[in-house]
Formats: C-alpha cells, sequence, structure tokens
C-alpha cells in the first residue's frame, strides 16, 4: 500500500451545524489536503469544503458524483487517482458515509485494490439516537425504511415487537421527512402499550428533540410534537 493513495471515508454535518463543533480539528485539517473527492452532490460538497476552510479554488479540486443514479460501470475508474499514489475523500452529504448512505461499492473496491481504507470520525445519527434512547445498544438493527403503504407498515411494527420481545433486539428505521409524523401515529396506534418508542429528531441541531417513552404514554401526551420534514430516527424497544 505504500505508493498508493488512501481513500478517506468522510463525514458530513447533519444539518446547519459549524463544522469545528461537530468534526475533530485534526481530521478538517486532514481533509483540508485531499484535491479529489467522491461526492453525492456537487454543491453539497463544494460547500463543505469552502466550510472547512478551503482557500483555494474550488475549480481545482475533482469531484466525482455517487448516488442514486450511479451505475457499477460508472464509477469502475473512481479510485484511479488513489492507485496513482493520491488520496481521495468519499464525502457523505449527511452524517456517515456507506451508513443509510451511498458509498459501500467504493469502500469495496478499495479493499479489492489495495487501498488503504481511513474512516473518519463523525456524527452518525443512526448511533447517536440509539445513545440517546435508553435502548438495547448491545444487539439492535437498522432497518432503512419501514413499508409505505400503511397496512402493511403497521403489520411489520406488529412483527418488530415480536422480534423485539423474542431477541431483545433494538429495532431502528427512518421514513422519508414528509411522512414522519404518519409514521409516528402507525407507531402509536400499532405498538403495545408497554412497547417503547424514541423519536430523535434533529440530531445535533439547536432544534435537537429526543423524546423515549411508552406507547401508551405517547397517546396520552397532550403536546403532540410536529416531526413533518425533519430528519428523524424512529427506534423501538420493549
Amino acid at each position: 500500500m505504500e505508493n498508493k493513495g488512501k481513500l478517506y471515508l468522510i463525514p458530513n454535518t447533519l444539518g446547519e451545524s459549524n463544522l469545528e463543533d461537530i468534526l475533530p480539528n485534526g481530521n478538517i485539517q486532514r481533509i483540508l489536503k485531499i484535491e479529489h473527492f467522491i461526492v453525492e452532490e456537487l454543491r453539497n460538497a463544494r460547500r463543505f469544503l469552502s466550510k472547512a476552510g478551503w482557500k483555494g479554488k474550488i475549480e481545482q479540486l475533482e469531484f466525482l458524483e455517487l448516488n442514486e443514479h450511479s451505475k457499477p460501470r460508472d464509477i469502475i475508474s473512481y479510485l484511479n487517482n488513489a492507485e496513482k499514489g493520491q488520496d481521495i475523500g468519499l464525502l457523505s452529504d449527511a452524517g456517515t458515509p456507506c451508513v443509510a448512505d451511498p458509498g459501500a461499492d467504493i469502500v469495496s473496491m478499495a479493499h479489492t485494490k489495495g487501498i488503504q481504507v481511513v474512516p473518519l470520525v463523525g456524527p452518525s445519527s443512526i448511533l447517536l439516537a440509539l445513545m440517546a434512547s435508553g435502548f438495547n445498544g448491545q444487539n439492535f438493527a437498522f432497518l432503512g425504511y419501514l413499508p409505505r403503504e400503511r397496512g402493511q407498515r403497521e403489520r411489520t411494527i406488529k412483527e418488530l415487537e415480536k422480534k423485539i420481545f423474542r431477541q431483545h433486539q433494538t429495532q431502528i428505521f427512518i421514513e422519508a421527512p414528509y411522512r414522519n409524523n404518519q409514521m409516528l401515529e402507525s407507531l402509536i396506534k400499532t405498538s403495545s402499550a408497554t412497547t417503547r418508542i424514541c423519536v430523535a429528531t434533529d440530531l445535533t441541531l439547536e432544534t435537537e428533540l429526543i423524546i423515549s417513552d411508552t406507547a401508551e404514554n405517547w397517546k396520552r401526551r397532550k403536546d403532540p410534537i410536529d416531526i413533518h420534514k425533519r430528519n428523524t430516527i424512529f427506534l423501538l424497544y420493549k
């Protein structure tokens, strides 16, 4: 690996936060030495580097886009510069790369090519939510999205409850932000009275909201929360 560059996995803030409050300064200084990036969206990447303190012209940097529209044939050449000895940064739009986020194929390719992969410290909304939930952090599963259709979604919630009681496993999932309120409504309606529901919203932001309580107490709340179009992690446990 001596003659090859490294692939740095670069987390991003989870919203409008000061970069220095979220990422260690040593990581920011390391990022500013990289000139080749693999990114989800070009505008967001340029904005991130400006906030990080990039002094040169952004146009001098190389950006390769990686998102849901990328095809395997598109990314074959993405690590060519690392094979020539230059470092590459894989930059998330928000949170941690490769965790509920694009990039796993690039990392797998790096291992195949003998390119060292370096994960940098930064925020993961999934882990932050788990930390703050009070639920089992020894045995948990991240499920991505539950079914969109209400009936199927609520049947899935009941199945997850069975798994919680059988395996003592915390269940973690997300929803499209504009359907957050419907998801919370389904969780409160469908879950058994003693099942605990945690809602973790706007993590690391000034508007951060984390509530962890039983389904029965959620039903009794006199001040229902509005999480419409706010980035939210949902967790279930017994």
